[in-house]
């Protein structure tokens, strides 16, 4: 009997182990679970929102802009690099007026999803990743599409020709058309 008992005490002892053991495995698989429910979430709620690597900037004025575009700068222009680079957020539906730039303009898009257009032609769509170049004097706008903002880098070359020429703004039929 004594032999069976030691052996009994001892298994009463793993037992105890093994359930401590699978209370602390079940505790973090919940905890698991919520933290990714919870990010879940956050991502649904957040879809229309970008994630930005600067600083908001300041609001753009209506005058050059409908709906809310915020504005950076990054890199001001000088004599030496005759560049001028910044960011530029577009909140949903936001977009500038047709405008031209006397050197042109490059467009790197960081993130969301938005619209680009010059006269004349079909309005592409435009997301993370692509790079735009408008030539010199070429009337063109780019915002953020309906359903999400847009985040994009500017480069304007040889500033010294000029920075840019705001026309007049983009009406909801030409935002909405395709073609």
């Amino acid at each position: 009997m004594k032999f069976v008992g030691n052996y009994s005490s001892k298994i009463r002892f793993l037992m105890k182990q093994i359930l401590k053991i699978q209370i602390i495995v079940a505790f973090a698989f919940i905890t698991f679970l919520s933290i990714g429910c919870k990010e879940q979430l956050n991502l649904s709620n957040s879809q229309n929102k970008t994630k930005g690597i600067f600083p908001q900037g300041g609001l753009g004025t209506s005058d050059h802009f409908t709906g809310k575009a915020y504005n950076i700068g990054l890199v001001d222009d000088d004599s030496v690099y005759n560049t001028l680079i910044g960011n530029v957020y577009f909140e949903p539906g936001a977009r500038s007026n047709w405008h031209s730039h006397p050197a042109g303009q490059i467009l790197i898009i960081t993130d969301g999803e938005g619209y680009y257009q010059e006269k004349g032609l079909p309005r592409r769509t435009i997301k993370k990743g692509n790079v735009i170049k408008c030539g010199p004097n070429v009337l063109h706008w780019h915002g953020a599409s309906k359903g999400s903002g847009m985040q994009q880098i500017y480069v304007l070359p040889n500033t010294g020709k000029g920075i840019v020429e705001w026309h007049h703004p983009v009406t909801d039929e030409e935002y909405h058309n395709k073609k």
